[in-house]
């Protein structure tokens, strides 16, 4: 495991996230030195689901409309169904997850978190896996889409659903900690 001592990431969300996709990563990062901040288009708190179930509320640690890429050394995007429905569909959001490929710097997003990264127009040619319900969006916007617990490839970080978790950590705290990646591209 890297060290992420110095290293910040955000977790773009909004209401609706699978909530152990949002707390056993932001727990593995801060575990491993990250500061971890919780961003948002809203203000205050978002709400997590467990599968069709509203459960806890989450502090909003910044506004998206305070932050920018540039803040931050990496980008985590939960899944859940309702939550990457509504980033994809704000262009603010969309805007802030493709800067960081801009930037080269390390993404990653699990089960269907990755329908924000079709909406930002960054998977064409990319290997990566998702949750099975996402798998033909991906593949239709070019992704070389694949069934495994973690695909990595040039910093772009994928899994498919919460059982996957523990492989997903493991390789989100390395690839932040590696840094920013040459072949990441918008």
């Amino acid at each position: 495991m890297g060290t992420l001592n110095e290293r910040k990431i955000a977790i773009l969300t909004e209401d609706g996230f699978e909530e152990v996709e949002l707390t056993s990563p932001k727990e593995a990062l801060v575990k491993a030195g990250a500061t971890v901040h919780i961003v948002s288009p809203k203000a205050g708190t978002v709400r997590a689901k467990e599968g069709d179930e509203w459960t806890g509320t989450y502090p909003v640690d910044k506004n998206l409309k305070e932050v920018s890429a540039s803040d931050y050394d990496g980008l985590l995007l939960p899944g859940g169904v309702i939550n990457p429905d509504k980033l994809r569909t704000n262009p603010d959001a969309v805007q802030f997850v493709k800067d960081f490929f801009v930037a080269g710097k390390p993404v990653a997003a699990i089960c269907h978190g990755p329908q924000t990264l079709i909406d930002a127009e960054v998977v064409e040619g990319r290997r990566m896996t998702s949750v099975a319900a996402i798998k033909k969006d991906l593949i239709n916007a070019g992704a070389q889409w694949e069934d495994s617990e973690v695909v990595t490839d040039q910093g772009l970080v994928t899994s498919r659903t919460p059982k996957d978790l523990p492989a997903f950590n493991g390789k989100i705290v390395e690839e932040f900690a590696e840094g920013k990646h040459e072949g990441q591209h918008a």
